[in-house]
């Protein structure tokens, strides 16, 4: 295979089109049959498949070039997520504006070329995929929680967080499902399940959620200050599924069909 057929087989499992702004292709390559994969990789990754004799290496997470700088483009699809769960487009809209400044201001600085200047250097091929095995994540744990809860109104928290545990990503992993707002016997509710788009969209998306009829997200990651306003707010729950794990549901799902077709995957960084 080579970096476009990775890259393409791998928009086509989670029926992408195009290859979204936060993913990418650094340095193409050609006859790749043993890959190096991992969530997040660099420099010191690439001096790793270079010594171990693989042919590509592939990152979860984007590291370099417009995969980084245009990172902020991919969150407008949370827009679309908002609706679906019943929140005016308008309003989506005017929630998630102010944390995608915040997310382009803090790529726009960044070293970009670092990763990839040190590919083409070790000639070693390089590409990205984030969004895409998110989206594969995200539907896959909403269709299973669905499928899970769907004669069982009065669901809690400690009922999500154990079906959660059920999926071997999540059973597996050091850091796995935890309340990070709510109780162990607050009713669950309608479950929204948020994990692909950029990155997390801040207290006033998970706010207009709430508003809308979702009494738990099931995130990756919150950070401090959005769970803290998130509790203020006294409406709904968040579950951080785990980062990590969360990531490798839709990247192993990827890799199992990768090495049907033939290519060694070396699994690291994060990847269970």
């Amino acid at each position: 295979m080579n970096t476009r057929e990775i890259m393409n087989l791998a928009l086509k499992l989670a029926k992408l089109e195009e290859i979204p702004a936060d993913s990418g292709i650094a340095v193409e390559g050609e006859e790749i049959k043993k890959v190096l994969f991992g969530i997040d990789m660099e420099t010191p990754e690439l001096l790793l498949a270079k010594e171990i004799g693989v042919d590509c290496v592939i990152s979860h997470h984007p590291k370099t070039g417009s995969s980084m700088i245009d990172f902020h483009k991919v969150m407008d699809v949370q827009i679309d997520k908002m609706v679906e769960f019943g929140v005016p487009i308008n309003k989506a809209q005017k929630v998630l504006r102010k944390k995608v400044g915040k997310v382009e201001r803090g790529m726009h600085v960044s070293n970009y070329d670092r990763v990839q200047s040190a590919a083409k250097l070790l000639n070693m091929p390089y590409l990205n995929i984030h969004m895409p095995a998110d989206k594969i994540t995200e539907e896959y744990v909403q269709d299973f929680l669905n499928k899970k809860f769907k004669d069982e109104p009065k669901a809690t928290l400690k009922d999500v967080v154990e079906a959660l545990k059920e999926i071997n990503e999540y059973k597996d992993a050091p850091a796995g499902p935890v309340i990070r707002v709510g109780g162990e016997k607050d009713y669950a509710g309608k479950i929204a399940v948020l994990m692909a788009g950029g990155t997390n969209g801040g207290s006033d998306v998970f706010k207009a959620y709430f508003e809308a009829g979702v009494g738990t997200i099931i995130c990756m990651h919150i950070p401090d200050e959005v769970k803290d306003e998130v509790e203020n707010q006294n409406i709904g729950n968040v579950i951080v599924a785990g980062h990590m794990a969360s990531d490798s549901i839709g990247l192993n799902i990827i890799i199992k069909e990768l090495e049907k077709r033939g290519l060694e995957i070396i699994k690291m960084s994060g990847i269970i």
